[in-house]
């Protein structure tokens, strides 16, 4: 029996990889890191697809999606695929699937393309062990994580808390309350903010307009006469 020609043609595509490897000529400018972009590894794997008649064909297994929410407050849409890519050789029809993930934000309408990208080079850097040059050691450093930052869900559940926090906010009286509450409840505020934004953005207008609400209250209240107290000043002693 013919031995199925998709392996040598994946081991004589990874054995030119050996060689050269493809190198992170890519900087991120947010956080200054070196990286592939996928259009490095689509040049560098296309020329060598065609040349050893590989076929690669992608096939979107799972898919979700959900709201985050950044520092800046915008949201973005943030997409999780489950990719198998079948990689066929087209000399005799044999094949092999292999199953990666790629997680992509995206403010507007691209996140499920942005990680169809990235789960396509995933598969692309592993299925043909594609090494960088001046690649570091995973064991020649280690990470010290912190613990971990975020408040647990309160035991009411985001809803009723969120509703218990509203009941507060319309019943402040002044400027100072509103900032101890929200002083008190910083760090669940911010979770809220990560879990629930659509609760999050309803709190914040409760804020905002029982600000406002006590602002007017105070523009229309008439102010009370400052009374001036009258400073008898003595006279001075005469020699007797």
């Amino acid at each position: 029996m013919k031995p199925a020609a998709v392996y040598p043609a994946i081991n004589r595509v990874a054995g030119h990889f050996a060689k050269c490897g493809l190198a992170k000529g890519q900087i991120n400018q947010a956080d200054g890191y070196e990286y592939r972009s996928v259009d490095d590894v689509v040049a560098a794997i296309s020329p060598l697809l065609a040349k050893h008649r590989l076929c690669l064909l992608p096939n979107v297994l799972e898919r979700s999606a959900s709201s985050r929410r950044n520092l800046a407050g915008e949201i973005l849409q943030h997409v999780s695929l489950k990719v198998g890519f079948t990689i066929s050789s087209a000399r005799d029809g044999s094949s092999h699937t292999v199953e990666t993930y790629g997680e992509a934000l995206d403010a507007s309408d691209k996140a499920t393309a942005k990680a169809m990208s990235a789960a396509y080079k995933c598969a692309i850097i592993q299925v043909f062990c594609i090494p960088v040059r001046g690649i570091e050691d995973p064991d020649s450093t280690s990470l010290r994580l912190c613990a971990d930052v975020h408040s647990p869900e309160p035991v009411q559940g985001w809803d009723q808390w969120t509703a218990d926090i509203i009941e507060i906010v319309v019943s402040c009286e002044t400027g100072e309350a509103l900032d101890l509450v929200q002083g008190r409840n910083r760090e669940l505020l911010k979770s809220l903010g990560r879990e629930r934004p659509q609760l999050y953005g309803e709190l914040g207008k409760k804020f905002i307009e029982r600000r406002e609400a006590l602002g007017q209250r105070q523009a229309i209240e008439p102010k009370r006469p400052v009374r001036r107290e009258r400073r008898l000043e003595s006279a001075p002693i005469q020699a007797i």
